[in-house]
This record gives C-alpha cells, structure tokens and sequence, in this order.
C-alpha cells in the first residue's frame, strides 16, 4: 500500500453510499473530506449509523447547501478542495 492520500468525497446523488465509502476510506489512513450536495442529507435510520460511523473515523462533513448545521464551502471552498486532493469519488 501506498503512503496515505488526501481524498474528497462528493455526496452529490447517495449520501447513506458516500458516508459509508467515506468512513471506510480511513481504514487505509487517508485523509477523508465528505462534502454533501444536492440537498440536505435525509433524516433516516441508515443515515444515523453511517453518521456514527463518521464520527468514529473522525470524518467531518461539509456541504456546499447552506444553513444545514455543517460547515458550508462556497463555490471558491469547493473549488480549493477539489484542486487539492489526490483523488476525488462522486457518490
């Protein structure tokens, strides 16, 4: 494996998929961003573990919609995440 990379994931269609991929990218030591889009993320029972399970793998989310209690990145944030990961999922 590797050294460690800075990766972003864009929860843009599946946030429950994008959490989960999130939290599981850690396990390799990567540095994970999850940045959600599209809309607030539903209030599910899905959503609620897989939010645990980014709590434990010390991911905290964005999101480019604003006002949803998570720090917002404008379109200048988005743009400077994205120019410096190594990869980028979109989820």
């Amino acid at each position: 494996m590797g050294a460690p990379k800075v990766l972003v994931v864009l929860a843009r269609h599946d946030h429950t998929e994008a959490m989960r991929v999130a939290a599981g990218l850690t396990i390799f030591g990567h540095a994970v961003r999850l940045i959600f889009m599209g809309g607030p993320v539903a209030d599910t029972p899905e959503n609620a573990v897989q939010a645990e399970s980014l709590e434990l793998a010390d991911v905290l989310p964005e999101t480019t919609v604003p006002d949803q209690g998570l720090p917002y990145l404008d379109t200048a944030g988005l743009a400077a995440a994205l120019a410096t990961a190594e990869a980028v999922i979109s989820l």
